[in-house]
């Protein structure tokens, strides 16, 4: 069906997103067309404020209001343990567990040298300096990676950089099936998997 050039342009736009197929932005733009018009634009108004109300901390690397951020500043938390993750929103994943009180570290990826993602263009270097600068002592540091290829390299590349240092190192306990994103996981299995962490 030929939809119209504004139409099209959104579907488009909806198609782009992770996960979601061209069906589904169709569903997502006739929605918003059967919207009252002030909720249409309070969404348009949040999608275009984003980039210009959310900072990146310049502690932990998450997304935030504010830098340094609430969980690195909170006085409730362990700030002597540091998970390490890729991404983001893997940190939401920990935090819906209510399990883990420590702090985090967003690397924003995970090594793969033949997408051409080399340690250097992660956020490594900002972690040895916040474990060697830190004004608290780190005790543990948590490898927290999906259990596939780039992430078992990505703990492992971690592990010997990370290793002279005399902190614990931790993985996550095998409770996540290999291949699982931690993002999907459920509440039980990533908070099994927090308990039951290891040393490396």
């Amino acid at each position: 069906m030929a939809y119209p050039t504004p139409l099209r342009f959104l579907i488009d736009q909806f198609s782009r997103f992770p996960g979601i197929g061209e069906k589904t932005a169709q569903r997502f733009v006739f929605y918003l067309l059967r919207q009252p018009q002030a909720d249409v634009i309070r969404f348009a108004r949040a999608l275009m404020e984003l980039h210009d109300s959310i900072l990146l901390c310049r502690v932990c690397f998450n997304y935030a209001e504010k830098t340094p951020c609430a969980t690195c500043t909170d006085p409730n938390r362990d700030q002597e343990t540091i998970c390490v993750v890729a991404f983001s929103h893997e940190v939401g994943a920990f935090e819906r567990t209510g399990e883990y009180r420590g702090t985090y570290h967003v690397l924003g990826g995970n090594v793969n040298i033949l997408d051409g993602i080399t340690p250097d263009k992660l956020r490594i270097k900002e972690l040895v300096e916040r474990i060697t600068r830190s004004d608290t002592k780190i005790k543990e540091v948590i490898l927290a990676f999906n259990p596939d290829l780039e992430g078992e390299s990505t703990g492992l590349y971690l592990y010997k950089l990370l290793m002279p240092y005399g902190m614990k190192l931790t993985r996550l306990a095998r409770g996540l099936p290999r291949g699982a994103d931690i993002e999907y996981a459920d509440e039980i299995t990533l908070a099994d998997a927090i308990k039951a962490r290891r040393e490396v």
